[in-house]
Order: structure tokens, then C-alpha cells, then sequence
């Protein structure tokens, strides 16, 4: 498994600036929500894992309707490597630059876990060499100019190897990030707030566990995390450790609300399934609670007398209004108006997938013990696969796009039809008034019809930016 960093050239016709002649983005998140509605979206795919030996590679899709691509495929880049794993992305630039008028949003930073043009590749052997990192997986541009890039693992798939990585504006290693003997004890996502001086990371956990594919056991001999970590900004100290305990076992993706003044934030519990609220106490402190539980359901013909939502990833939207996550096993997205942080009110949900659809060999059962399964819609006459795992919305907070890939691992586990036939990609529209949700009957990219073979899709990004890469200063 190559464990380098690729660099993608993304060349657009604004110089890579949102609306205004000034650094990349925009100024505030509610500027970015009247920008260009997007027309192209960047979607890593890969072949890791599903025995095609082909590079991964980063596929440009067509969003613009009266376009007469809609909804296809219109460019692929390979990676140099096979097995990469192409998992998260992110700019060189993004808003947190605004205020640089000579800095552009012009490279897409691809983290290898395991129409732009190619422009660089940070091989392992330099990373592993200058800081002992391994496994990539979340980039962040800064207001430096330089990149961050958190590290899962050292080269032989230990947790306690993992930390932040560092890169200059010309994509060279420049060292770890944290000061030294302040790694956390698991890798995964972060997000910063400049103005409360803080960043926060959560824990999958060790690579050496998850790229075999999920066993419980491993949860118990403590292979996966349970906390979050918090760094005083920007000079890498690590100030507190916060344990979330069984209620948030697995914290993955981590956002603050996109309002840079405010100190709260959520993060999605995978195994545990839950949103926990995490935010800044009067003495200074941070704290958590739960504020958001999917119950496990009773099933029948699974591994498991009882099946988590299993939540990977969710976002907010850019008027932190609302909060949106899938439930990549029971198959549904949910939306929650977080108007009152403390308090979210479920205002959508849509079944995409999941593991006990109708026509699957899994049932859920009520508490009554009534067999049932849940009733998802085909597409275009596609019968839906997987389960919703990476999500992205618009700018203006109208369209959410799915796609059903989680780690090559892990779909061939849970979802083994991936393998054989790839994953595709959805949209959904969304009430972003009153809330709700529905599928675009419109719109599907089907990753099965690929001209190297089925393949499997993650992350999205838009070329101008979006609310899961842009972060507020």
C-alpha cells in the first residue's frame, strides 16, 4: 500500500477566487452561500481492494444540467501508485486565505490512506524519512500558505506512530506539525478555530486494525479511539484530552460551526453512533455531550443480533443551520436543524441503501418483534447499493451529493455488491428553509459502467470550495 501524498493541478477561469478580486473563497460562509452554483464536482474513485489492478484515480463529474454530460463522468487522473487508497482531499487554499490576494486556490492536496492535471506526488519514503508518518488522510490549507495533513499511523500501521504533517507551499516536507511527545494516541480528522486559538482531532484508530476490516474484538484490546484532542492554535501543543466513552466510541469527521467567532462544534461517533457536541467552557476548558443517538436496530441474518447506524461522515450547512449524516448500514440521511446547538430537531430524512432494504436477506425487527425492511427507491432504474457514506451540499444549501464508498476494506466486508459492481452517486435535493429532503430522479453517476471496470467512490469536492474543505478566520 503506497502511503504518499498527490497533488492535483485544478486550473479554473477565476484564478481560483470566489467572488471577489481578492485571495481564494470567499470572506464569510453566508458570502460563500450566494456564489456560482457548482458545475463540476471532483470525486476520488479507486480500485484498492476490489482486485483490478488499475491506479486510483480522481474522476471530474458533470453537475450542470444544461450541460449534455449531466451526471456523467467527464475526465479521469490517475494516480502514479497502484493501491494508494485515495480517501479525503483538500486545497492549498481555501478561505482561510481570503485576505491573500496572491494566493490561489489551485492544487487539490489527495491523501493516499493505503479536468486537472497531475502535479505532484510527496513520496512516502520523504515523509516517513523527515517525520516517521504514515498513512495520510485529512489536508487542510492554512493561512501561511502551508498545508496540514493528518497522519494515521507510522509505516508499519501503529497508531502510536501517528501526527500532523506539514507542508510548504511548494508541497515539501517541512516536519511534524505537533510539537514533539504531543501526537495523539489516534489519527483521523481535524478542524480549527483561529479565533478561540484551537484545533481539534479525533481517532479512528490504528491502521495495522482497520485496513484488515472491522473486528469487534478490536474495539475491546483498544485498537480503535474514543478521543477527541485538543491543540492550542497554531503552535501544536497538545492542552486536553477528551474521553468520550462508550457513547463515543470511533469519533470520525469533526467540524466546528462555520461562524469562525463561535467555539462549538459535532463530531460523528461511528461505532457508537451518535453526534456529539463538543464546546469551549467558561474557565477555558472544553467539554462534550451527546446531543444527537441513532438506535441500534434488532435484526435477523446479519453478523450481529443488533446493527449501529454506524454514522462516517456529516457536515453543516454554511448558515449553521442545519446538520446533515449518513448512516452508512441502516442506509438513511438524516437532517437536524441545529439552530439551537443543544437542542437538534430532526427536519429530513431519505432512505438511500442500507443493509436491510427490501429485496436484502436482512430484516430489522420492531421492539414488538414485527419483521420489516425499508422501502429505497431505484434510480433511473438502479436498484441503490451500499449504504450513504460521503456527503457534500451545495454552496446555497439546496443539493446534498452522496456517494456509498466508506474504505475498500470495509465495503468489500459489509457491502461485498460494491466490489463486483462499483459504487454511484446521488443527489438529493433539499429544503433549506423548512427542512426535507428528496432524491433528484435526475441525476446518477454509475461508477459499475467505468472504462477500467467498476470502481469505488468517496470524497467530493467543488472547484471553488465547499463547506467540508473551507474553514474561516
Amino acid at each position: 500500500m503506497a502511503t504518499d501524498t498527490a497533488v492535483a493541478e485544478h486550473r479554473s477561469s477565476n484564478n481560483g477566487h470566489g467572488c471577489c478580486a481578492k485571495g481564494p473563497g470567499y470572506a464569510t460562509p453566508l458570502d460563500a452561500m450566494s456564489g456560482p452554483r457548482e458545475k463540476l464536482l471532483y470525486v476520488t474513485c479507486l480500485y484498492t481492494g476490489t482486485g483490478r489492478e488499475k491506479p486510483d484515480y480522481l474522476a471530474t463529474v458533470d453537475a450542470d444540467p444544461s450541460s449534455s454530460s449531466y451526471s456523467k463522468v467527464i475526465h479521469r487522473l490517475p494516480v502514479p501508485y497502484i493501491g494508494d487508497e485515495l480517501h479525503h482531499s483538500g486545497w492549498n487554499s481555501c478561505s482561510s486565505c481570503y485576505g491573500d490576494s496572491s494566493a490561489q486556490r489551485r492544487f487539490l492536496v489527495l491523501p493516499s490512506l493505503v479536468a486537472p492535471s497531475l502535479h505532484k506526488v510527496v513520496e512516502p519514503a520523504d515523509i516517513v524519512q523527515k517525520t516517521g508518518l504514515s498513512y495520510p488522510h485529512t489536508a487542510h490549507c492554512l493561512a501561511s500558505g502551508d498545508i496540514l495533513v493528518s497522519c494515521l499511523g507510522d509505516k508499519d500501521g501503529n497508531a502510536e506512530g501517528n501526527g500532523f504533517l506539514l507542508l510548504d507551499s511548494e508541497f515539501n516536507v517541512k516536519g511534524r506539525w505537533e510539537k514533539p511527545g504531543h501526537s495523539p494516541a489516534f489519527g483521523y480528522d481535524f478542524w480549527y478555530q483561529p479565533r478561540h486559538k484551537t484545533m481539534i482531532s479525533s481517532s479512528w484508530g490504528a491502521p495495522l486494525a482497520f485496513t484488515k476490516g472491522f473486528n469487534l474484538q478490536h474495539v475491546s484490546d483498544g485498537l480503535y479511539g474514543r478521543h477527541l484532542f485538543v491543540y492550542s492554535w497554531p503552535d501544536g501543543e497538545l492542552k486536553q484530552t477528551l474521553d468520550l466513552g462508550n457513547t463515543g466510541l470511533i469519533p470520525l469527521e469533526i467540524r466546528f460551526l462555520h461562524d469562525p467567532s463561535k467555539d462549538i462544534g459535532f463530531v460523528g461517533c461511528a461505532l457508537a453512533s451518535t453526534m456529539v457536541r463538543f464546546f469551549k467552557t467558561q474557565d477555558g476548558s472544553w467539554n462534550h455531550e451527546v446531543a444527537i443517538s441513532v438506535k441500534s436496530l434488532k435484526v435477523q441474518n446479519w453478523i450481529l443480533p443488533e446493527m449501529p447506524g454506524l454514522i462516517t461522515d456529516f457536515l453543516i450547512s454554511l448558515d449553521d443551520r442545519f446538520l446533515y449524516f449518513s448512516n452508512w448500514l441502516h442506509g438513511d440521511i438524516r437532517q437536524y436543524n441545529i439552530e439551537d446547538p443543544k437542542n437538534p430537531v430532526l427536519t429530513g430524512q431519505v432512505w438511500v441503501g442500507g443493509l436491510f432494504q427490501k429485496g436484502s436477506p436482512v430484516v430489522a425487527v420492531t421492539d414488538d418483534g414485527q419483521p420489516y425492511q425499508s422501502d429505497v427507491p431505484s434510480v433511473q432504474g438502479h436498484r441503490l447499493r451500499g449504504g450513504p457514506q460521503m456527503i457534500q451540499l451545495s454552496l446555497d444549501g439546496k443539493r446534498l451529493y452522496v456517494t456509498n464508498s466508506l474504505f475498500s476494506a470495509w465495503d468489500c466486508q459489509f457491502y461485498p455488491e460494491l466490489k463486483e459492481k462499483g459504487s454511484h452517486m446521488l443527489q438529493i435535493d433539499v429544503n433549506s428553509e423548512k427542512g426535507g429532503m428528496a432524491i433528484n430522479p435526475n441525476f446518477f453517476v454509475d461508477f459499475e459502467a467505468e472504462p477500467d471496470g467498476p470502481a469505488l467512490a468517496h470524497e467530493m469536492r467543488y472547484p471553488g470550495g465547499d463547506c467540508t474543505s473551507d474553514i474561516w478566520i
